[in-house]
C-alpha cells in the first residue's frame, strides 16, 4: 500500500511557497480552483494557528473520467496541496493518487493515477527548491 501522504520540505516560508505553487500551476495550465488560508480563518475567530494553506487544483479532463467510474472519488478531487509551517520548516504535502485505486472503484486506471503522481511530484520538486 502506498504511503497516503507524501511530504516534502520547502526552502522558503509558507507565503513564498504558496506563490511558487500558484506560479507553477499557471505555467502548467492547471486550474487553481481555490486557496484556503486556514491560519487566516483561525485569526478571523480570534484563534491562533501557524501558517497553513490548502491549494485546490486540477484538470476536469482528467478527474471527470475517474468520477465517471466511481463518483465517490470526487471527495479526493480536485487535487490538493497542503502547505504549512510545522514550527521548524515549511512543509508541502499531497495525497498519493495511487491510494484512490484502493479506496474507490477506479480499477484499470493505474497508468492515469501514476501520471497524476508524476505531475504532483514534479510540481512539489519545483516549488520546494
Amino acid at each position: 500500500m502506498p504511503a497516503p501522504l507524501i511530504t516534502a520540505q520547502s526552502s522558503t516560508n509558507v507565503a513564498s511557497t504558496v506563490l511558487r505553487a500558484q506560479d507553477a500551476l499557471r505555467r502548467r495550465s492547471i486550474t487553481l480552483f481555490a486557496a484556503i488560508d486556514h491560519a487566516g480563518g483561525a485569526r478571523s475567530v480570534g484563534a491562533e494557528l501557524a501558517d497553513e494553506v490548502v491549494l485546490i487544483f486540477g484538470n476536469p479532463q482528467v478527474g471527470t473520467g475517474l468520477m465517471q467510474r466511481d463518483p465517490e472519488v470526487g471527495i479526493e478531487l480536485p487535487l490538493r496541496l497542503l502547505i504549512w509551517d510545522d514550527g521548524h520548516a515549511t512543509r508541502v504535502a499531497f495525497t498519493d493518487p495511487a491510494v484512490y485505486a484502493e479506496r474507490y472503484a477506479v480499477g484499470g486506471q493505474h497508468e492515469l493515477l501514476q501520471r497524476m503522481r508524476e505531475i504532483l511530484d514534479g510540481l512539489v520538486a519545483e516549488i520546494v527548491a
